[in-house]
């Protein structure tokens, strides 16, 4: 799939979670290289397409990352900590304020500064730069989840990478509330 305009894609991961940091992701596909074909929205891959797409990705696009965690979200909520986290990915690229930037979502969640910036619904599958997005959040988050299962294995974070599940729930009632769960969202306010 030949990419066209080398515009900036943004995507996340982790904005329903129940455990874990939020991962917002700025791709950007390298000077005459194309996106692999197939490429969509990391929901509708296996976990080995999302694999095999990531390492593809690697080679033609550069990334810019941006984390927001627990604690933040737990202070200042979680609208605020997707702007954050757009700053966070955009500045990590190198986004000039010019730059054509796609925000997967109903709201532009980028700075003023970048003039070009908007939000389209459904991006990550329409825009092959938000797809590649979309997969490297996701597949960069997973493996932070899958760190964190090691040093807290009660929770499953393993299998459900901190989202509400019911073994997740049994988790919680039975093990309590750890520092890396967000406090503020319901599910976990009712257990504090």
């Amino acid at each position: 799939m030949a990419y066209h305009e080398y515009m900036i894609g943004v995507d996340e991961v982790g904005r329903g979670a129940w455990a874990g940091p939020l991962l917002v992701v700025a791709a950007r596909a390298k000077l005459h290289l194309e996106l692999p074909e197939g490429l969509t929205d990391s929901k509708m891959l296996t976990q080995k397409q999302k694999e095999q797409f990531y390492e593809q990705l690697l080679i033609v696009c550069d990334f810019g990352e941006g984390w927001v965690e627990v604690e933040e979200i737990n202070e200042l909520g979680l609208a605020a900590c997707l702007r954050i986290g757009v700053g966070r990915a955009l500045t990590n690229l190198g986004a000039e304020s010019d730059e054509e930037i796609c925000i997967d979502g109903k709201v532009n969640m980028a700075d003023d500064s970048y003039t070009q910036a908007y939000a389209r619904v459904g991006a990550d599958i329409s825009e092959p730069v938000v797809s590649a997005a979309s997969v490297y959040a996701k597949v960069k988050r997973d493996k932070y989840m899958w760190k964190l299962h090691y040093r807290m294995p009660n929770y499953g974070f393993k299998e459900n990478v901190g989202y509400g599940t019911t073994k997740h729930i049994e988790a919680l009632k039975k093990f309590g509330v750890t520092n890396q769960h967000r406090k503020t969202f319901k599910p976990i306010m009712e257990l504090l």
